[in-house]
């Protein structure tokens, strides 16, 4: 988020793009064929990109991320993301410049999010600088971001039917919630404190608070102090079956504002919303010139 609190961005980038149709239709036998570097800009002049490209567009090495003309490097002190993408209908754009994520501190944990270990968490920057860098006028600011990965050996719809995260800037570095509903009916309650040199540990965090739905009402909820309730600042993205926003809230006494999303798997199951997708998700088999 930028430090004026009026745009943000997010990057994500995928091997077996887990929010792709073609993925999902494709019966996720083959990740590396269904990749891409997801690019969203909030705020005035937003954007969305999302495409999913074939196993030739793809190229890793120990420290890079090829993705068709988009990449992430990592330097050994900072991350760094080019971008060359076409944002999605609606606002039919190129969407180009460099995005820079510095950590304050690298972590060494990382959280098993059901029993058999089939998705982990992996919060390698909890608490970082970013500098945005991009190609459109009023998209060159510098603000508080983090940098995160999730592994997967199955669909998330097939264990969870409901997902909440969020990431919570303080003062000692940062607090993340990670709450979800496992399809066999138990629950992930988990808050966890990093502290400036990238320590982490578990802490208590008071108890999950509903709040306003999202357009597409999605419910929402993160934690929040008695008698506080959490609120939107900045919308992000919107969809069916997906929330990302920024939240103010309050936890353990401390006022905080950071990324918040939620995640209706029992919704994105559904049939109907692959067609959906699909317009904001278009697929390019070849590499290059595809």
């Amino acid at each position: 988020m930028s430090d004026d609190g009026t745009k943000a961005v997010s990057v994500i980038g995928f091997i077996g793009s887990v929010f792709s149709p073609w993925y999902a239709w494709s019966g996720r036998k083959d990740p590396a064929n269904h990749c891409c570097i997801n690019v969203a800009t909030y705020g005035r002049g937003g954007r969305f990109t999302m495409t999913d490209r074939g196993r030739d567009a793809l190229q890793t090495t120990p420290d890079r991320l090829q993705v068709g003309p988009s990449s992430m490097h990592w330097t050994g002190r900072e991350l760094v993301i080019e971008i060359d993408e076409i944002s999605s209908p609606p606002l039919i754009s190129r969407l180009r410049g460099r995005i820079t994520v510095t950590p304050h501190a690298l972590t060494s944990v990382e959280m098993l999010l059901t029993p058999e270990g089939t998705h982990i968490w992996r919060p390698f920057a909890p608490s970082s600088d970013i500098k945005v860098e991009l190609q459109a006028k009023g998209w060159q600011w510098s603000g508080h971001g983090y940098f995160d990965a999730n592994f997967g050996t199955r669909a998330l719809e097939q264990d969870f039917s409901f997902w909440t995260w969020g990431r919570y800037p303080t003062k000692e570095g940062a607090t993340c919630i990670y709450d979800a509903v496992r399809r066999d009916g138990t629950t992930l309650d988990t808050a966890i404190a990093f502290d400036a040199q990238g320590e982490a540990r578990i802490v208590k965090a008071p108890p999950r608070r509903r709040f306003k739905r999202s357009l597409w009402q999605v419910m929402r909820e993160t934690r929040a102090d008695a008698g506080v309730m959490p609120k939107q600042v900045l919308p992000m993205l919107d969809a069916p079956f997906y929330s990302r926003s920024a939240v103010q809230t309050q936890i353990n006494g401390e006022t905080v504002t950071g990324v918040h999303e939620a995640l209706d798997l029992d919704r994105f199951a559904s049939p109907l919303i692959k067609p959906m997708l699909a317009v904001r998700v278009p697929r390019r088999k070849g590499w290059p010139g595809a």
